[in-house]
């Protein structure tokens, strides 16, 4: 569970810190988008030179971010393993019944991969140089033109900020149980299937009714400091357009239009 990064925020003075909440949504959608759009070696080269690019800028060490796909390991080896057996077309590898290898198998098993981990790392990097408020602010910010149709963004912003941050807080009460549990004497490895699914519900039972009673508290607390839904209210920190933001913009869009222009090089 001290694996589990993603919703965590790493604090820094760097120059993808500094980005606007904004411009950084912007940028990962972009990103995301223009990830689907890439079919071939060069734009995935493209990408992930991108990528490591906004790392390093970041001051983030690889290592976190390594840490950060640990937990997602046996999901990612899945749809590679059922693309590889059961994707259909091209040259035939080998053949066993209905699971075969063949050549675009294999390539399309790269590609989702491929994606998988692209879109991990950037959504990772965003929480880690955002705070969760500063990510609620922006949101709120960028989909304020829809209150005009008197839609809730308020609420929305607020739901993903507490979202964004009861991810960690969760890993962390879950890895407390754990440690409560193996000083008892359980071993959460040992066993077959059955039996490590039966070691899992005396977890999950105390981490439910935790993150239940946290829910209640943050509500008390926040109307006990006279929060009510829907009212307009200041904001202790601005955010600010600068310059920096619209470099940065200018750079994805030029990205996604080479990528598109090289998907014609397959």
């Amino acid at each position: 569970m001290n694996n589990f990064m993603f919703g965590r925020y790493i604090p820094g003075n760097s120059w993808v810190h500094r980005l606007d909440p904004r411009a950084k949504l912007l940028l990962c959608f972009i990103y995301i988008g223009v990830v689907f759009f890439a079919n071939n070696f060069w734009t995935y080269l493209l990408l992930t030179v991108v990528l490591l690019g906004s790392i390093i800028l970041a001051a983030v060490p690889a290592r976190i971010f390594i840490r950060g796909l640990r937990p997602l390991f046996w999901l990612l080896l899945f749809t590679v393993v059922i693309q590889i057996f059961f994707g259909a077309g091209g040259h035939v590898y080998w053949q066993w019944g209905v699971f075969s290898i063949t050549h675009d198998g294999l390539v399309s098993a790269g590609l989702i991969l491929m994606r998988f981990v692209l879109i991990i790392l950037i959504s990772t990097l965003l929480t880690f140089t955002t705070q969760p408020l500063a990510i609620a602010d922006g949101i709120e910010s960028l989909l304020n033109p829809l209150r005009k149709v008197h839609f809730p963004v308020a609420t929305l912003a607020l739901m993903l900020s507490l979202s964004l941050r009861f991810v960690p807080t969760l890993m962390d009460e879950a890895t407390k149980i754990m440690n409560a549990q193996r000083s008892r004497g359980v071993d959460f490895g040992s066993g077959g299937l059955r039996q490590q699914i039966k070691t899992i519900v005396p977890i999950l039972i105390p981490l439910f009714v935790n993150a239940f009673q946290r829910a209640v508290d943050i509500s008390i607390a926040m109307e006990a400091r006279g929060y009510r839904d829907g009212e307009n209210r200041t904001k202790y920190r601005q955010l600010k357009w600068r310059s920096a933001d619209t470099i940065s913009l200018v750079g994805f869009v030029i990205m996604a239009g080479l990528v598109i222009a090289l998907r014609q090089l397959t």
